[in-house]
């Protein structure tokens, strides 16, 4: 069935506009092939819409992105805007974003890929015994976004502090999308958290098994401290299934599962809300010291757009397609700098894309 869809791009700074073109080149591709309408329409975070209104986050842009269908982010920041306001870095764009439409759930998945197994940083005996999970992180709470925050004067010194916070209805919520992303895949769930030190785990643990004890006993819940869940991910990645953890430790255990795939260029997300739109994006930064240059690698972003098509646009079949022409793509040797084996073929960012088409 044809759909007509519209998704807002946010280019954002460093390599974001690069490889953003190279998700966008292979959208318009899967759409072409499955008869489907895309439109998409550019707006500003980040960086670059500081140098051009002053805001992380213009009005326009949260205006864009919830009249869309789907949002396609690349990536925010650099050195250049360092020195800003905390108040009106680039970063604050993609917090204020997440939070204007009200996407309070991300979605990582940690797949090696067997093509790329050579890149993976385990030993071999560990890496033999796989990693496909799925790291499902709170996003709109926790001590990203508390209240009171600050830095100020104590007793002549100058002191920083945050406030790590939840209610039991933001776990509540969560804690059902790790559930039944877990009924999709091997029902099993590790609950992370710290709740021999913080009430605010101590809360979290608790909401957690009533929401599993009320709804979910088909599924095997877990608990772990976040210091051992960063241990056994690298210990033996392949005893995990689904992570459900809070803002602030899925932002690491998220980033640590990624890596050692073998590179942040290879992993997609998405965040998700309630209802409107969910914002699609690689998980690797801006990169500003090879901006410009054609050496990023696009994959985590044409993986996003597969993840964008199924879980944003509900098109399964679309979505299948563009990771199997990934998967092609890179059993034909072809490899940006980040990924690369001898024996293989070095391509920068525009010609992996354009591979990635082919292959649809």
């Amino acid at each position: 069935m044809t759909m007509e869809k519209k998704i807002c791009l946010l280019p954002g700074d460093g390599i974001g506009p690069e490889i953003l073109a190279e998700g966008v080149r292979v959208l318009r591709a899967a759409a072409e092939k499955a008869g489907h309408s895309f439109s998409f329409e550019e707006a500003l975070i980040g960086g670059a819409a500081i140098d051009a209104t002053g805001s992380p986050l213009p009005a326009e842009t949260v205006a864009k992105c919830k009249a869309s269908d789907a949002v396609f982010l690349a990536a925010v920041g650099g050195p250049k805007w360092d020195g800003l306001d905390p108040k009106i870095r680039p970063e604050r764009g993609l917090l204020g974003i997440r939070k204007e439409l009200g996407l309070f759930a991300n979605l990582r998945p940690a797949l090696m890929l067997p093509e790329l197994a050579g890149a993976c940083l385990l030993r071999p005996e560990v890496a033999a015994k796989g990693l496909d999970l799925i790291v499902v992180r709170e996003l709109t709470g926790d001590i990203y976004f508390g209240e009171p925050r600050a830095i100020e004067m104590r007793n002549g010194l100058r002191t920083g502090y945050n406030t790590m916070i939840y209610n039991e209805e933001e776990i509540r919520r969560i804690a059902r999308v790790a559930f039944e992303t877990a009924r999709q895949r091997r029902k099993r769930v590790c609950s992370v958290e710290k709740s021999n030190v913080l009430e605010t785990s101590r809360l979290w643990k608790q909401v957690v098994i009533e929401v599993h004890d009320a709804d979910y006993a088909d599924i095997e819940l877990s608990h772990l401290y976040v210091d051992n869940a960063a241990m056994q991910l690298v210990r033996d990645p392949s005893q995990f299934d689904v992570i459900l953890t809070g803002n602030i430790f899925g932002d690491i255990l998220s980033d640590e599962a990624s890596v050692i795939t073998g590179s942040l260029g290879m992993l997609p997300s998405a965040s998700m809300g309630a209802d409107g739109p969910g914002l699609f994006e690689p998980i690797h930064g801006s990169a500003p010291d090879i901006a410009g240059q054609d050496k990023a690698n696009p994959l985590a972003t044409i993986l996003s757009a597969a993840m964008l098509l199924r879980l944003g646009l509900h098109m399964p079949d679309e979505a299948d397609m563009i990771e199997k022409a990934v998967r092609k793509t890179l059993q034909d040797g072809y490899r940006t700098g980040d990924i690369m084996e001898p024996g293989k073929t070095l391509v920068g960012c525009r010609e992996m894309g354009c591979r990635v088409e082919e292959r649809l």
